[in-house]
């Protein structure tokens, strides 16, 4: 049950994000000759007025067929007579109702667990956020140079820059002018199986989520695992756990777990991991105000579309490997873990809504990058088009559009292949 609403909420983006340009092309008086659910040979389908609306066999994905879109047409209707505004709206419909579906699912999912903020919470005593001055009550403004509208952001090019001396920016209660300092992250080495473990007190030795590649990933570990011995000692907290890797370094381990009633033991070898540490933590907001959850959405929303060029940048100067990126095999695993660690139905569908809206602002800044084959393109054409008053051919654009497709399919074909090798490489 739990994977059918994962791969219903991976459609719904997909849907939305055509149903955007959908719903414009239609308020534009453009003749739309098909919507369809899914791709491949029609199921069935039915007409209503001119257009066809039809179900086909293979459920993923969905499409717009609109008159003059990829031809030229003698119609009046037809997309490529239409003004260029017109046309314009019409594209960046798509995009933009992806992030309008992003901010609502994160407001649901706010009003109903609450929401971090970037106000400080905890110093911890000794840390680097300590050394500079940082005090409770204090909120976060810029990290490295950059503004910080979500909590996460502040981890995220933490790790980027992988712990270098920087200078942080914050707004102090009483005070007129934002602070800033210099910081130094702590580093530290340490050797990790790469899981992540239950915050509950009693069960921090339960495995919650695992990361992508990582040794214990490799070696067969699943969320839910209960890790219960280490080299045939006995371990119960998190604790006892990184205790023991400390001692035992890269040697190979056999990890006992529980797993549905019974024990299975993985052989695992640690990886030595770098990790940074600015040592705070940050204020949560359990039952927030209307203004303050749907503040906080957007800033979250904010937060996931600026981490497209961001990422784009990082992986064109290679501080972010293109072996890290994940597809939607990826994605959909993921957000199954998510669901399936959950205890409760109302706890996994608001991870699954958490997770659609978090990959829905991506998809839609995705597409407003002016990369052929994406809406950005078109919107970019449309630009020049409008700046020398002069229309681009429509079959130059068409083989425009076909380069940038092959490419993405082939990058797409890799990327999806990277994830499934995380699967059957164990």
């Amino acid at each position: 049950m739990r994977l059918l609403m994962v791969f219903m909420a991976f459609n719904l983006i997909i849907i939305v994000h055509e149903l955007g340009h959908f719903i414009v092309a239609k308020l534009s008086g453009i003749k739309v000759e098909e919507f369809s659910l899914f791709v491949g040979p029609k199921i069935f389908s039915f007409r209503k007025g001119e257009t066809m609306y039809s179900l086909r066999v293979f459920p993923i994905l969905a499409y717009v067929k609109m008159e003059g879109e990829d031809e030229d047409s003698d119609s009046e209707r037809a997309f490529i007579n239409k003004p260029v505004w017109v046309r314009a709206s019409v594209i960046a419909a798509g995009p933009l109702s992806n992030l309008i579906l992003a901010f609502l699912l994160i407001c649901i999912v706010y009003s109903f667990t609450g929401y971090n903020t970037r106000t400080v919470k905890t110093v911890h005593e000794g840390s680097s956020a300590a050394e500079t001055g940082i005090m409770e009550g204090d909120t976060v403004v810029a990290y490295n140079g950059k503004r910080i509208y979500d909590p996460m952001e502040v981890i995220q090019f933490l790790y980027i820059s992988k712990g270098k001396p920087t200078q942080i920016t914050i707004k102090r209660e009483g005070e007129k002018e934002l602070i800033t300092k210099d910081i130094v992250p702590k580093v530290y080495r340490e050797y990790l199986f790469g899981f992540y473990a239950d915050s509950t007190p009693g069960r921090s030795n339960v495995v919650t989520d695992l990361a992508m590649g990582g040794p214990a990933e490799k070696a067969g570990m699943q969320v839910g695992d209960k890790i219960v011995a280490l080299n045939g000692t006995e371990v119960t907290a998190i604790e006892e756990i990184k205790a023991f890797l400390k001692e035992n370094e890269e040697a190979e381990v056999a990890v006992t777990v529980e797993r549905q009633g019974s024990k299975q033991v993985l052989n695992i070898t640690p990886r030595l991991t770098e990790n940074y540490e600015l040592g705070m933590e940050f204020l949560r907001v359990e039952k927030g105000s209307l203004l303050g959850i749907m503040g906080s959405a957007a800033r979250f929303t904010y937060s996931n579309i600026r981490m497209v060029p961001y990422s784009l940048y990082w992986l064109v100067t290679g501080q972010v490997s293109i072996t890290e990126m994940t597809g939607p095999v990826g994605i959909v695993s993921t957000m199954n873990n998510a669901a399936q660690r959950s205890e409760t139905f109302m706890e996994a569908l608001l991870q699954i809504l958490l997770w659609t809206g978090l990959i829905s602002a991506a998809i839609g800044a995705t597409n407003l990058v002016p990369f052929p084959a994406l809406d950005g393109s078109k919107l970019l054409i449309l630009a020049i088009e409008a700046i020398s008053r002069k229309k681009i051919p429509v079959e130059k654009e068409a083989i425009i559009t076909s380069i940038g497709f092959f490419i993405l399919i082939g990058f797409s074909i890799f990327v999806m292949a990277n994830d499934i090798m995380r699967f059957i490489i164990k």
